[in-house]
């Protein structure tokens, strides 16, 4: 039985340009989720030195469960000498308030996005994606 059926959009394309990985979360990220998702973030976050954005803007929920997977991708990117990046978070989205409530908004490096960023097919990878100085993130 195929795990992902059940989450059937919660991974968006995974795309690298760059060097940098952008992988969209969408739907729940709730203990079910996190199981699906585990072993695939585990071998992205695997490698030395990964820039890593992680796009939350389509997470509609997210639990405790959903909070320690990317806490431990960032444990495990930072260990490896790498960048994990969270961007959508701006939109005071579900993601945005967890973060407030377990005060952990200052933990995470957060990027900020505009609407539309990348074109029709995905092939320009991040962007419209900005750090908080405003530097485009490549």
């Amino acid at each position: 039985m195929d795990e992902g059926q059940y989450y059937p959009r919660l991974v968006g394309p995974s795309r690298a340009a760059g060097g940098t990985t952008v992988l969209e979360l969408r739907g729940e990220l709730d203990i079910l989720a996190v199981s699906v998702l585990s072993d695939r973030m585990d071998e992205i976050t695997g490698t030395q030195g990964t820039d890593l954005v992680v796009d939350v803007r389509a997470v509609t929920f997210i639990d405790c469960a959903g909070l320690s997977l990317l806490s431990r991708a960032r444990y495990r990117t930072r260990q490896r000498g790498g960048r994990l990046r969270l961007t959508g978070v701006s939109g005071g989205g579900s993601v945005a308030r967890l973060l407030r409530m377990t005060g952990l908004t200052g933990s995470f490096e957060v990027v900020a996005d505009e609407a539309g960023g990348g074109d029709a097919d995905g092939a320009a990878g991040p962007a419209g994606l900005t750090d908080t100085a405003g530097t485009a993130v490549a």
